[in-house]
């Protein structure tokens, strides 16, 4: 039997221009990137639902939403609501700012 020495990628990078390698580095980062969920109607009334209760009892609140291509969560008390340009504050120290079409679930606790 002969043993092929195989050097892997290494062998076809060397033949690669910087610029393609750093789209074949953007690519494989990308993937772990997570989809938006597309919410439907009842699930968006059953969350502004909560938010009113939440925001009208002063209730500390997890939300889960989606940024920077992946699912974030913080629990904490709100801060303030702007209904005009559609976000809301979380009272925590850097102040937080969730865009309401980002909001994905919210748990009273």
């Amino acid at each position: 039997m002969s043993k092929v020495n195989d050097r892997g990628t290494i062998k076809w990078t060397a033949m690669m221009m910087p610029e393609h390698i750093q789209m074949i580095n953007d690519y494989w980062d990308g993937m772990d990137n997570q989809i938006k969920p597309i919410l439907d109607e009842q699930q968006l009334e059953e969350i502004g639902i909560k938010l009113h209760e939440v925001i009208s009892k002063n209730l500390e609140v997890e939300i889960k939403y989606y940024g920077n291509h992946d699912y974030l969560l913080i629990k904490d008390k709100i801060y303030s609501v702007n209904y005009n340009d559609k976000y809301l504050k979380m009272d925590d120290f850097e102040r937080t700012k969730i865009d309401f079409h980002d909001i994905i679930d919210i748990q009273i606790d």
